[in-house]
């Protein structure tokens, strides 16, 4: 579907199946424009991978870091949960991020996930959405290694 926007040449296209392909052509000129404002974001990746004894990847940490600070996009355990796994992955993570020269770690999670889990790890809410999905939350954790009020991921 096309809607062609008034006295352009632009159009609007609802895209019924896209693709990466196209993430990526609506991400370039983000990218040019972030850049210019801020360059130098240094961006990479971390994972840090759980495996069973055959060696297949069952869980693990998934993030990336550009301007200074490490986001945690997953962390899933499936069958290893409950043997303090992603305290060990999230303090992995955290000396990966200091390793790396990285100021903090931010990400978030909902209140039917693991909460508590963060905040004992020292990180501090700084956003919510409430309600999303319905009956539940949507929060936004940071933790800063400047001193900056938040406690080291403690021991295993």
């Amino acid at each position: 579907m096309s809607v062609a926007a008034t006295g352009s040449d632009w159009t609007i296209r609802l895209e019924a199946e896209p693709d990466p392909g196209m993430r990526t052509a609506i991400l370039a000129p983000l990218v040019a424009y972030n850049e210019a404002q801020v360059p130098g974001g240094d961006w990479g990746l971390l994972a840090l991978t759980v495996r069973d004894a055959d060696g297949a990847i069952v869980g693990g940490l998934w993030g990336r870091h550009g301007y200074g600070m490490l986001f945690v996009e997953l962390l899933a355990l499936g069958p290893a949960r409950g043997q303090g796994l992603g305290r060990r992955l999230m303090r992995q993570a955290e000396a990966e991020a200091r390793r790396r020269g990285l100021s903090g770690i931010w990400l978030d999670t909902w209140t039917f996930q693991a909460p508590g889990f963060y905040a004992r790890l020292g990180f501090t809410e700084c956003g919510r959405i409430t309600d999303y999905p319905p009956g539940h939350d949507r929060i936004f954790y940071v933790k800063r290694f400047d001193g900056g009020g938040t406690a080291a991921v403690p021991p295993p």
